[in-house]
């Protein structure tokens, strides 16, 4: 056969060049300069009539893209597509029946329609345009004191302890036997029977929390039909991830590899369960998983709303799992000597900022946040709670469990997110702590919030780990619930078991034994973690 002759050389040449910016849109990212650069290299060899073909290229009318969003769209639907087929090792196992939040066979994304505005131009518009501000619109938990934020938080109000005698295996042996358990759970028309059998319970509380936030914020399946997926996503992070996948593959092993449960690798791994739960929604924005510690759900939260403000996504799901109440899981932080051991009494056990605290009660959940961008959530009539307002991250550098005596990473943290905020430290009037019940942490926490906040006689400050105790990666998320609920309602919930105060501490500044009335103007929640991490969110009335 004889050789293509130069024109049809050339002619191959830019359509591969065209093919390939189409399924590179991330090579258009730094502005015309690359394109151009581009298509100068071809002008070189290029007739006349290839080089003007590139230069009237455009991603929105190019033939090539109505097949390249045929084949995202498949993408987006493989999880329910998938579930009708027994031999998929993943997305079969979802609940057939969860039609409102996996909607079959509808369009993937408005930006491959010709003339509609392409999601690259939306993320340029929103660094150029005014400033994309960010609500929260829908919540989710899973705690020891109830299954809803509303539950949640009445219980709360009233000082009801969640925290008990572990049940879930002997724990007879430990110094330490109580914590904060989930006693009954269930993931009925949530998560199929064959997946929860398989999953780590972190998992389990993240998908559940994540699809009663999208429905605590009105997402149903029309409203989720109208989303363009390549806009939402999921940002939920754990500490500790499926310990109790990776122990039990652990006790198979001693018996032989083929006990182990195939799915131990993935499953215990912290990014899978935002994986699940985005392959179960067809959702394909930013997805991936922050494991910062104690202060994982500060982190997630703040980094989802910094993709939204930058014009990345519309909406995100975001927050914190974690469940590790199993032999290993107690005995290592039991190793640590960081936990509570006064097991005669329970609900007295978590008691910060009290001279007679002696570590912290370990406890299990997650808390899940609908973050989505303003105008999005004023288009479809949302429900808005709460408006996220900015956020800090630092590290103390210090030392691996123990705050820096000064406490200026925690302080470095709260002033940075004011910074980020835009607001003063007047502004903020209530503070929900990290405090553990601790005896080193809760006065190092104390001592900064003193410093950035002490002269303001409106400043009320409380623990929400007094009655659920410590979640790990999932407490920062509740307590982010926590805090949007005070907000929502006007009251905040009372500081249990503070009944002989700590010398150190001011008790002006502290929540008493009973709930409190407030009208919140800003709130600050923060979150620290093994490791140094701080963090510190700000939410306020939406106005």
């Amino acid at each position: 056969p004889t050789r293509p002759n130069t024109q049809v050389r050339e002619r191959e040449r830019s359509d591969n060049l065209s093919r390939f910016l189409h399924l590179h849109p991330s090579m258009t990212m730094g502005g015309a300069s690359l394109c151009d650069s581009l298509v100068a290299a071809c002008m070189s060899s290029a007739s006349h009539s290839s080089v003007e073909r590139l230069t009237q290229f455009d991603t929105r009318s190019s033939s090539i893209w109505p097949r390249r969003s045929r084949l995202v769209n498949n993408c987006s639907l493989h999880g329910s597509q998938a579930s009708s087929r027994n031999n998929n090792a993943s997305s079969s196992l979802f609940e057939s029946n969860n039609t409102s939040f996996n909607p079959k066979q509808r369009r993937f994304n408005r930006a491959s329609t010709s003339g509609q505005v392409t999601t690259l131009e939306m993320e340029k518009d929103a660094m150029v345009n005014k400033p994309r501000r960010v609500v929260v619109t829908g919540m989710g938990v899973e705690t020891p004191l109830g299954h809803d934020p509303h539950t949640f938080y009445d219980n709360l109000l009233q000082g009801k302890s969640g925290i008990s005698h572990i049940e879930s295996f002997d724990c007879s042996a430990f110094p330490t036997r109580i914590a904060g358990e989930i006693k009954s759970f269930s993931t009925e028309g949530l998560v199929a029977p064959k997946l929860s059998k398989r999953m780590d319970k972190f998992m389990l509380y993240l998908l559940t929390a994540g699809k009663k936030a999208l429905e605590d914020g009105g997402v149903t399946e029309d409203v989720m039909a109208e989303f363009d997926k390549s806009r939402c996503g999921v940002l939920i992070g754990s500490a500790m991830g499926g310990m109790k996948v990776f122990y039990d593959a652990l006790e198979a092993l001693k018996i032989s590899y083929r006990k182990m449960n195939p799915f131990c690798v993935p499953f215990a791994t912290t990014n899978m369960g935002s994986a699940m739960l985005a392959l179960d929604l067809g959702w394909m924005g930013p997805n991936y998983s922050i494991s910062t510690a104690c202060a994982t759900g500060n982190f997630c939260i703040l980094n989802a709303a910094n993709h939204i403000t930058r014009g990345e996504a519309d909406v995100m799901l975001c927050g914190g799992s974690d469940s590790v109440i199993i032999p290993i899981g107690l005995g290592g932080f039991v190793a640590c000597r960081a936990l509570s051991e006064n097991n005669d009494d329970p609900t007295k056990a978590s008691r910060p900022w009290d001279s007679n605290r002696d570590g912290f009660v370990m406890g299990e959940g997650a808390g899940v946040l609908l973050l989505e961008e303003l105008e999005h959530a004023k288009k479809r009539g949302a429900t808005i709670y709460a408006e996220f307002l900015g956020g800090s991250f630092t590290c103390d550098a210090y030392h691996i469990t123990e705050p820096r005596p000064d406490g200026a990473g925690v302080i470095l943290a709260i002033e940075k997110a004011l910074a980020h905020a835009g607001i003063s430290k007047e502004d903020i009037n209530y503070v929900n702590a990290h405090a553990t019940s601790t005896p080193a942490g809760d006065l190092k926490e104390y001592h900064a919030l003193s410093h950035c906040f002490g002269q303001n006689p409106e400043l009320r400050v409380n623990s929400t780990k007094s009655m659920i105790g410590h979640l790990l990666g999932a407490s920062g998320a509740v307590e982010a619930v926590a805090t949007v609920q005070a907000i929502k309602t006007g009251w905040v919930h009372p500081n249990i078991n503070l009944e002989n105060p700590d010398k150190a501490v001011d008790t002006k500044l502290l929540v008493g034994l009973k709930k409190e009335r407030l009208d919140i103007k800003a709130a600050l929640s923060n979150s620290f973690g093994f490791g140094g991490q701080n963090s510190s969110i700000i939410f306020a009335p939406y106005k």
